[in-house]
């Protein structure tokens, strides 16, 4: 894989001008199975690896959203994630947070990312979600996929983000910000054995479009 890429729409599902989307590949094959949702949501993606730009050459691309993937590492350790969520954050630039970039996303706002009390790889869960978000219009409970080792300690989580959705375990599954355009899932909803995970990537395309008053 190049380090940046673009990816045009494969199924569009209205005419007019594309919202573009900045995915930060964190070096996961996962993040291929998000720019193809993205592709048939109607969206452009352009995929960069999390070293190959700054964040300021990031948001003078001038997104209407951004979407970090997943990854094998912890936030600190994946170049510029952290500050240009916060960047992103300033900017009013709505982003979403995949397995890692959620990690990513409760790390930026003060939260501390943890060691899991149990390590999952590939496993289904039942998640609980407040149908906020990336969760609108979906039933709760719904199935999800889970591969992390690391998670959002819930005691240090700060005032600004609240969550969205658990699992039985009690593992934060889904974070948003309070006041701004920033979500994550802890799980993975581009896994084939994740429920709804097009319509979840279809809500937050959607914000992202309506921010920048373009059609999705």
């Amino acid at each position: 894989m190049t380090p940046t890429a673009i990816v045009r729409p494969h199924l569009p599902p209205s005419p007019g001008v594309r919202p573009s989307i900045l995915m930060i590949d964190n070096y996961d094959s996962f993040t291929w199975n998000l720019v193809h949702y993205l592709g048939e949501a109607g969206a452009e993606v352009e995929v960069i690896r999390n070293d190959a730009l700054t964040v300021d050459e990031a948001l003078a691309r001038r997104p209407a959203g951004i979407l970090v993937s997943p990854g094998p590492c912890a936030p600190a350790q994946a170049g510029i994630i952290v500050p240009l969520i916060r960047a992103a954050a300033e900017a009013g630039v709505p982003l979403m947070g995949v397995c890692l970039g959620h990690q990513a996303i409760g790390e930026a706002f003060g939260g501390r990312v943890v060691r899991a009390t149990r390590i999952v790889h590939g496993k289904t869960d039942e998640i609980a979600h407040d149908g906020t978000g990336v969760f609108a219009g979906l039933p709760s409970p719904l199935r999800a996929t889970r591969y992390h080792s690391l998670t959002v300690e819930p005691e240090s989580l700060p005032d600004s983000l609240r969550v969205t959705a658990t699992a039985a375990d009690g593992t934060i599954m889904g974070l948003a910000h309070r006041s701004l355009p920033i979500e994550g899932v802890q799980f993975h909803p581009e896994s084939i054995r994740s429920e709804h995970g097009h319509e979840m990537i279809g809500n937050f395309l959607r914000r992202c479009s309506n921010a920048a008053g373009v059609a999705a």
